[in-house]
């Protein structure tokens, strides 16, 4: 059965929240790298009232030293593998994260200790009924590398091919699940509380995330990946894709065969086997663009350790949990982008930004319009060697930001391969133009629309589509008259920008409401010693003492969350 994590919006129930321990670990570490101020602002406390009164608050001396920038990677190091997975994935996002941040999160390590063989062991009589060394050969106790979410053991089959193995963490899916729901609840908080975040809406990036880890931790996933990876490229002898062996692999057990190979960024050991570094580069880059415009199916995440040159300048991807799509209409929006920005027409270029992107609100066009027009200026001009696409999209996902438009969510993914790419062949050949060799397969994509079998399927399907709404028609007009004439039939208003309103009136109202408990203890307590109601200590009725006392420490715990929220 296949992995999902659901995300579910956290309220307060009576001030508790149902995973505390983990959620205070959280703050803590956060509090621990100086972060407090975040915290403070997001109101947690009205959520974890108690929990936060037993953190301390002051960072380590040696920490606060850092930049803000380390000390967030080291406090998402140290948060685990969710955090440093949202980390990897926030890198790729220029438009959320200042440059500063960019660059620091781009340096997570996601390398951790491995977990005991008596784990592996168990995992493998879970999901295969047996033991390694009853399946392989040979299989390596030792892990030859260890991550947060797995790790891999090397083996031999019964009939000596070597083979890796990756295998998942013990209770890792527990684990991720009770951290996105508290990320989520995280995020709801500063879409009402921080205003500068509140155009990104947070919980769509959680979501988004929750989406792509649960993939990435889902073994099975990636099988398929790597299956769909091979058919594409299997008449292309530049391309070389491991195989799996699906009856040893599962959902927390991925056996593939062992690359040989050299890693891409070892330039130095790449040119003594003989490589041809200009076509390597050149050979890569093609292939992630045929990828990108052709398949609409992409390695997300071409990074160095993940490229590897075999002998014949043969190129093999790696770590296929990471894959990108986009749809034949998000291909053509994109490609229609770019070849408007080439001919400057600047009217087709803000189309075609709002074509790709999703906005909320109001935009104002015209403003929009002239900072792509400046941002056209900069580049168009310069010789095509010194273009920078890692650097031009950058810049255009910094514009379109500050117009509080973002792109959808697949676009960022294939920004990010594209930009990794442009990095992995320049460090092959200093000389690449990933722009120029773009361009073939973005013509391309244009081309193929003005096709008379193209032209042909989608007049088809419109046709169709128009069929189907001329047949629907009459009954949805009767059931909305059905429903009229019954009564049936609501308007319903959202109500916007009350959010800080609600948290106000809520915290005053329980505040008056602990005020006449309060009150109502003191005067209680008066009475019951008025009266003198035994058992007495001192001739004093020892009732209307603890009475009196809960008040009294009542009364000092109101004045304390008073004086911390600096509101009188």
């Amino acid at each position: 059965m296949p992995f999902k994590i659901s995300i579910k919006k956290i309220g307060a129930i009576n001030k508790t929240y149902r995973h505390l321990n983990r959620y205070q670990r959280i703050l803590r570490i956060l509090f621990k790298y100086g972060f407090d101020d975040i915290v403070e602002r997001l109101h947690i406390d009205q959520y974890l009232e108690s929990g936060l009164q037993m953190i301390n608050r002051k960072p380590r001396e040696q920490i606060d030293k850092l930049s803000r920038p380390e000390r967030l990677r080291m406090a998402l190091e140290e948060l685990g593998p969710t955090f440093i997975k949202l980390g990897q994935v926030l890198s790729t996002r220029s438009d959320f994260i200042p440059p500063q941040y960019l660059f620091e999160l781009a340096k997570l390590q996601d390398d951790v200790p491995p977990f005991s063989y008596e784990d592996v062991e168990g995992i493998f009589l879970a999901e295969m009924g047996k033991k390694p060394e009853e399946l392989f050969a040979e299989f390596n106790r030792q892990p030859i590398a260890a991550a947060s979410i797995g790790q891999v053991h090397a083996g031999v089959l019964q009939g000596g091919e070597k083979v890796v193995v990756k295998v998942q963490r013990p209770d890792i899916e527990k684990i991720i699940a009770v951290d996105i729901e508290i990320l989520a609840h995280i995020a709801t908080l500063m879409e009402r509380y921080l205003e500068e975040l509140q155009g990104h809406r947070p919980t769509s990036v959680v979501e988004e995330f929750a989406k792509t880890i649960s993939k990435e931790i889902d073994y099975s996933v990636e099988i398929r990946n790597i299956e769909r990876f091979e058919r594409q490229f299997e008449q292309n002898s530049a391309i070389y894709v491991p195989r799996v062996y699906r009856d040893l692999s599962c959902r927390r057990i991925l056996t593939m065969e062992k690359i040989q190979g050299v890693k891409a960024s070892h330039v130095d050991q790449l040119r003594k086997q003989g490589t041809n570094l200009h076509l390597v580069a050149e050979r890569g880059t093609n292939l992630i663009m045929e990828q990108i415009f052709v398949h609409g199916f992409f390695h997300a995440d071409p990074h160095p350790g993940n490229v590897f040159i075999l002998p014949d300048n043969v190129i093999c991807f790696l770590d296929f949990g990471m894959m990108g799509r986009l749809s034949r209409q998000d291909r053509e929006d994109f490609t229609d982008l770019v070849l408007y920005m080439v001919a400057r027409n600047e009217r087709k270029v803000t189309e075609s930004v709002l074509k790709v992107t999703n906005h909320y609100g109001d935009i104002d066009k015209d403003a929009l319009s002239l900072d792509l027009s400046e941002m056209l200026d900069r580049y168009l001009y310069l010789p095509l060697k010194e273009l920078e696409a890692g650097k031009i999209l950058q810049d255009l996902l910094e514009l379109v930001s500050r117009h509080r438009v973002f792109f959808k969510p697949n676009f960022y993914l294939m920004m990010k391969a594209m930009t990794t790419v442009e990095g992995v062949g320049r460090i092959l050949d200093p000389d690449l133009e990933l722009i120029k060799l773009a361009q073939p397969f973005m013509k391309k994509v244009k081309s193929d629309r003005l096709r008379l079998h193209r032209i042909a399927e989608e007049a088809g399907l419109t046709t169709s589509e128009y069929i189907d709404l001329l047949r629907d028609l009459p009954e949805e007009v009767r059931s909305i008259l059905s429903q009229l004439r019954q009564g049936r039939i609501k308007i319903e208003f959202e109500h916007r920008g009350l959010a800080k309103l609600r948290a106000v009136l809520d915290q005053v109202s329980n505040r008056i409401s602990f005020a006449i408990v309060l009150a109502s203890l003191v005067i209680g307590s008066s009475l019951i010693i008025l009266s003198g109601i035994p058992p007495k200590w001192h001739d004093i009725p020892i009732i209307g003492l603890i009475g009196f006392l809960l008040a009294g420490i009542m009364g000092f715990w109101l004045l304390v969350s008073i004086l911390r929220h600096g509101k009188m």
